[in-house]
């Protein structure tokens, strides 16, 4: 741990009877000392800033030349032990009623004796120096993390085409291995970046009108598969209005539910019985969420542990532990966010009940429960442009789910070159390349003549801020799918823009 001992001046102190034509002259021979301690022995009794006796000097040279430090010096200046770290002392001192005019403090050892004085300017200095520095850090790692994850959606991608031909049996299970351990990384991976971001008031919240019914079947959908192959038993239920909607963040919640299923998961077989009810109450809904196992192979005791302290001393040795306490972390900060809670408690015979309530404004919303969004039917020639071929691959992948063919090129310089040939119906284009972007691309293939220049083109990006967007549409663009690509918002987008040309041809 670093500590002020860095960041002090050791230089000897003066004594009490030192005149202040002396310490002048010691402030004049060292034009980077800002302070000046006065000690008794060991003790130290007072403090001399640079700023305040220049000050006073400048203006009674001729009383104070020959007087003693005693009658200028603060004797009651900032102490602080040496081996204190500069952050605590940083957050001590906004929080100080000290008079500012004191600019230095005195270091000390544990038993009071002096060790050096140190500057508050450069204390500062050093301390923004260091918050820039580890801002830096993480804004990489975030950088890093966004890349990882990009690639293990990739993966993904692949292993859910593989999943769909036939393979041997071998194949089949080394696939399946592959899909869940990307999958499980890459959660993983975004509950630790949602737990920082949360840990320093980034949490996002994006509230949606959400049917409550159906957030309860995808929590189903999403675990009763991963519990039988576990070989336990997931029974949800919902219990409420069948058309009963909230506005709140389903993803976050989704959050939620997923943290208390895996706990209950980890712990032993057996049935667990997990549900959300709805009940009205004025214009909000109350919501309330159970998670309840019957595992036996974990004491009561170590098991609250666990939710109450899910980062503690030891669990990040284990990397199963360590997923489980991350997810269990995030789930008390968005629960924290969302104005509820975690609560627990042992159950009669074996296992644990978790529980959540929060209170959701009454979403009025009108659902539609029309079949899944489809592609326009005619068949839809493609071209993809992206200098990474992971997304290449993934975008290719999700042409053929949506029965359409593909080209690839790798920059906005080849894209120019590829719509010149008038051969496709839709441009997926990448921002960020090589050579030439995705937004001068745009504006140099609209610059094309006849239907080559007319094709719709839509961003592939990560930056799909307000902003952002405008950009591209100024560009000439028509939509934008952010990345990772979902495959639901990416069929929307296609239906619509492939539909409008087959309506223009019609006319």
């Amino acid at each position: 741990m670093e500590t002020l001992a860095r960041l002090i001046d050791r230089r000897e102190p003066v004594d009490p009877q030192t005149s202040c034509r002396t310490v002048l002259e010691i402030f004049a021979s060292e034009p980077r000392l800002a302070a000046l301690a006065v000690t008794q022995g060991r003790e130290p009794i007072g403090l001399i800033y640079r700023d305040v006796f220049v000050g006073q000097m400048l203006v009674a040279a001729e009383h104070l030349n020959e007087r003693p430090v005693t009658e200028v010096m603060d004797p009651e200046p900032r102490s602080v032990l040496v081996s204190m770290d500069p952050g605590v002392f940083v957050d001590a001192l906004a929080q100080s009623a000290t008079p500012v005019f004191r600019t230095a403090f005195v270091a000390t050892d544990e038993h009071g004796g002096y060790v050096g004085v140190g500057g508050l300017a450069s204390l500062l200095a050093s301390h923004r120096r260091k918050q820039r520095e580890a801002r830096e850090a993480m804004g990489l790692v975030e950088r890093m993390a966004h890349d990882i994850g990009l690639h293990l959606d990739g993966v993904q991608a692949f292993t859910d085409r593989l999943e769909h031909q036939r393979l041997a049996p071998d194949a089949a299970a080394c696939v399946r291995a592959i899909s869940d351990t990307s999958r499980d990384m890459s959660d993983i991976l975004g509950r630790a970046m949602d737990l920082h971001r949360a840990a320093t008031g980034g949490l996002a919240l994006s509230p949606e009108p959400t049917r409550l019914r159906d957030l309860a079947d995808a929590v189903e959908a999403r675990w009763a598969p991963r519990a039988a192959e576990g070989g336990s038993t997931l029974l949800f239920s919902y219990d409420g209005e069948p058309e009963a909607a909230a506005l709140i963040d389903p993803s976050r919640l989704l959050q939620v539910f997923d943290a208390l299923i895996d706990g209950a998961l980890a712990h032993g077989r057996g049935v667990i019985e997990a549900s959300l009810r709805a009940r009205l109450d004025g214009d909000r809904l109350r919501l309330e969420g159970d998670v309840r196992d019957n595992a036996a192979a974990v004491t009561a005791e170590e098991r609250l542990a666990r939710v109450f302290d899910p980062l503690g001393e030891g669990r990040m040795d284990d990397r199963a532990e360590m997923a489980l306490g991350v997810g269990m972390a995030l789930a008390h900060r968005v629960l924290r966010e969302m104005g509820g809670q975690v609560r627990a408690e042992p159950n009669r015979g074996a296992g644990l009940t978790l529980r959540f309530a929060l209170s959701a404004p009454v979403a009025e919303a009108l659902f539609d429960d029309a079949e899944e969004v489809t592609v326009s039917a005619r068949p839809a020639h493609i071209l993809i442009v992206d200098d990474n071929a992971t997304n290449r691959m993934v975008a290719e992948a999700l042409c053929e789910m949506f029965d359409c063919t593909s080209e690839q090129v790798t920059d906005g310089v080849e894209a120019v070159e590829a719509a010149r040939t008038g051969r496709f119906d839709l441009i997926l284009m990448d921002i960020k390349m090589p050579r030439m972007d995705g937004v001068a691309a745009t504006r140099a293939i609209r610059e094309l003549s006849g239907p080559a220049g007319a094709a719709p083109i839509v961003a592939l990006t990560a930056n799909a801020g307000p902003e952002d967007v405008a950009v591209y549409l100024a560009a000439g663009m028509q939509d934008v799918v952010e990345k990772p690509i979902k495959p639901e918002r990416l069929a929307v987008v296609l239906s619509a823009l492939l539909a409008g040309e087959d309506e223009q041809e019609a006319a």
